[in-house]
């Protein structure tokens, strides 16, 4: 039976996190930790996850302040603060999770099934679903082929060849993450059958229109390439919903390419990705 250790960084939660909470103890196969990481909250997340934890020993919460000049990388220095807490070799998987997310109780379960199916798959999740006049639906960007920073669960040994996390200003480390096991030999794989719930979409916090900037702000960090980002965006651009959307994402990708921010992955992750996003800009690839 596999065994795996859980990681979810919170800030201000809540609203939604006992529906994580929920979802994690009611599991057919219970993770061996869970460490919770309470990232500067002011409200009742602590007290909540404190409450679950007196019933269920896995479960450790985690209090550190969220330093606010680490901005959008805060998740991760949280997220890596309960990694440190962990020791990796006791655990088959590694998974992280968002502390808005619920799902069946047989999710980890069945996951497990899938990575038994084929041993190249390192990294893997479900699709996601979002609220849209009461009913959950799936959300557009969900691809077989690409794996969703709200739940990813790692093989270790994955895990440890990526590296770990990395701490990236604008955001985009899901992205990055998965990019970096498939450099590494890895496949990354998303099952439609697997239906994980998001009840705060991407963008809500911040607005629809910062989070598209900071979007492209981010894609230009982790190396996109400037044909691949606009064929991209002109696409979406083609729906007029999304049409400001694009236009905020392809600002913010353009004012990083003027500023030359400083990329912090490596120039070989830029080069794979670039090569992958060449392939992918061929009549029929995949955006």
């Amino acid at each position: 039976m596999e065994t795996y250790a859980l990681i979810t960084a919170a800030h201000n939660e809540e609203e939604h996190i006992e529906k994580t909470l929920r979802s994690v103890t009611s599991q057919t196969l219970l993770p061996g930790k869970w460490i919770i990481v309470s990232d500067g909250s002011t409200d009742r997340t602590d007290e909540i996850v404190r409450k679950y934890a007196e019933d269920f020993s896995f479960i450790q919460l985690v209090r550190q302040e969220r330093d606010q000049r680490r901005n959008f990388a805060s998740k991760v220095f949280a997220q890596n603060a309960g990694i440190r807490l962990l020791s990796l070799q006791d655990f088959d998987f590694v998974g992280l999770t968002d502390a808005d997310a619920s799902f069946a109780p047989d999710y980890f379960q069945e996951l497990f099934r899938k990575f038994r199916l084929d041993s190249a798959l390192g990294l893997a999740s479900g699709f996601i679903y979002e609220a849209v006049d009461g009913h959950f639906v799936p959300v557009s960007g969900n691809r077989e082929w690409s794996v969703p920073g709200c739940i990813q669960m790692f093989k270790r040994e994955c895990f440890e060849n990526i590296g770990g996390l990395l701490p990236i200003k604008y955001g985009c480390v899901d992205t990055y993450l998965e990019i970096a096991a498939r450099m590494r030999g890895w496949k990354g794989q998303s099952f439609p059958d697997l239906k994980i719930r998001h009840h705060r979409p991407c963008g809500r916090a911040v607005g629809v229109l910062r989070y598209s900037y900071r979007k492209g702000l981010a894609e230009y960090s982790i190396g996109y390439h400037p044909a691949f980002e606009i064929a991209r965006l002109a696409r979406r651009a083609l729906s007029l919903p999304f049409t400001l959307g694009a236009l905020a994402q392809l600002c913010g990708f353009v004012v990083a390419s003027l500023r030359r921010e400083k990329r912090e992955v490596s120039p070989e992750f830029v080069a794979f990705l670039r090569r992958e996003q060449k392939g992918r800009l061929l009549p029929f690839g995949q955006y």
